[in-house]
């Protein structure tokens, strides 16, 4: 069999391009092992402390090993067992052999496998809602920079009624708000499984405390609080509910469409020039067209938002096809589909983040696309202000239709040779002017940064966090 060297084996690109070291660590199978160790030590630690013959010699024998993972005497194990959980147990009882006798003890192998997933689950969500709360703060930025400059607006990317440009990043911050929130809440009421048993049941435990229903519980509780947990799952068959991993990649999903909303807009907007990803000095756009500016960030933005998007369904499937009170055909599935899941968001928020850390906001270019439209974005105002000055409505309706106004100019002049408008030239500049035509934008931009975003910032003021260099 020919050795394949690294450039000729299949290499994530999620390590190797797109995603953060630490999420990328936080999934790693080296994590997964400590996490594994932490909760065996905290086991024995609950049962010493309620009475159990573990001594402290046996409990810091168990904690000096937790790092030292001797990955290929596990893989050993695992091809000799063929037991994932067993292959590990077995490795730490030989670095731990005074201790060899009690680790796992009453556990079964969800015990350490479910509540290390629910513990990756939290501080996974913990990294993404940190960056999330940076992209917040960075939009709000900018929604209050550009909250007065008017912007042609669009429906079905026809010109629309105006806006202002901090109208529109508006309505991509309200959606990452929305996300921002439900995350918070998953972070904050996701429970931890605890010490369940084989079936569900607290079996083993009730026998090892004999018969003593508080001992079980507070087993539990001592365990939970360590790793951070304020709720227990109170009802489970071997492994935690399913429906658990859909709220979260429902959560994660959810980002995606929002963030998938935000690139396309970018990307539409690039092509009328009015919003610019930063551009490097030495990139290039294209290898055929050397004027080229692609938006290759929101392009890969929409990619992997497809992406995140598809694997949402797979706790679904899960959650529908688990037997009775647990069956092994949803471990294969979850080993990458919630991994790849958190990288792939992870991955979204670090590309969001080097595109708003220094856009290329163009006010002059929308005013003056805004302009080149005005003839028909005023005929609305223009028909009511006639009204209100004693004119017939469907008549004036009739006039406007027929008038075809190349320019604004023209549009003056085809009014003023209308008696029936009423309207001065004055008059029809005033009404005409963008800032009569965005309605109430610039209030509504103030007053939801104001009473929705800020005391959110305020009560979740957003921390330094490692951001991947985005290099490719």
């Amino acid at each position: 069999m020919t050795h394949c060297t690294r450039h000729e084996e299949y290499i994530s690109p999620f390590s190797a391009r797109y995603s953060s070291p630490e999420m990328s660590s936080l999934f790693s199978a080296r994590a997964k092992a400590i996490l594994f160790r932490k909760l065996w030590v905290s086991l024995a630690k609950a049962q010493k402390k309620l009475g159990l013959p573990i001594s402290d010699p046996q409990i810091n024998e168990m904690q000096a090993a937790v790092n030292d993972i001797d990955f290929e005497k596990i893989n050993e194990y695992e091809k000799k067992l063929r037991h994932d959980v067993m292959a590990h147990i077995h490795a730490f009882g030989d670095a731990c052999p005074m201790a060899r006798s009690i680790i796992h003890l009453g556990a079964t192998s969800s015990y350490v496998t479910d509540n290390a997933d629910l513990i990756q689950l939290k501080e996974g969500l913990s990294l993404l809602f940190q960056k999330l709360l940076h992209v917040v703060k960075k939009l709000s930025d900018l929604a209050e920079k550009h909250a007065h400059d008017p912007c042609l607006s669009y429906t079905h990317f026809q010109p629309a009624q105006p806006t202002t440009i901090g109208k529109r990043i508006c309505l991509w911050l309200q959606d990452f708000l929305l996300d921002a929130h439900e995350w918070h809440r998953l972070i904050e009421d996701l429970p931890f499984l605890g010490a369940k048993g084989a079936t569900g049941t607290q079996a083993s435990f009730f026998a090892l405390f004999e018969k003593d229903h508080e001992k079980v519980k507070k087993l539990e509780s001592n365990i939970a609080t360590e790793f951070g947990f304020t709720r227990i799952l109170p009802i489970s068959g071997q492994t935690y509910t399913r429906k658990l991993d859909i709220h979260v990649l429902n959560a994660l999903e959810s980002f995606a469409a929002s963030a998938h909303k935000f690139a396309v807009d970018i990307r539409l907007l690039s092509h009328e020039g009015e919003f610019l990803e930063p551009f490097g000095e030495d990139q290039v756009g294209s290898s055929a067209m050397p004027y080229k500016r692609n938006p290759i960030y929101c392009e890969r933005i929409c990619g992997l938002a497809r992406f995140a998007i598809s694997l949402s369904q797979n706790p679904s499937y899960t959650a529908a096809t688990q037997w009775l009170e647990r069956s092994l055909d949803d471990s294969s599935n979850r080993r990458f589909s919630i991994p790849e899941s958190f990288l792939t968001i992870d991955a979204i928020l670090n590309l969001m983040l080097h595109v708003l850390t220094s856009p290329q906001i163009q006010p002059e270019r929308s005013l003056s696309h805004l302009t080149q439209n005005l003839p028909q974005l005023c005929m609305e105002n223009i028909l009511m202000e006639s009204v209100k000055r004693g004119a017939d409505r469907q008549k004036i309706h009739e006039l406007l239709r027929k008038i075809t106004a190349h320019s604004f100019e023209s549009l003056i002049s085809s009014i003023e040779k209308e008696k029936a408008f009423s309207l001065s030239r004055k008059d029809i500049e005033k009404i005409a002017d963008p800032k009569q035509l965005i309605g109430r934008a610039v209030e509504q931009v103030h007053s939801f940064l104001k009473e929705d975003v800020h005391p959110f910032l305020q009560k979740h003021p957003p921390t330094k966090v490692a951001i991947a260099p985005i290099e490719l």
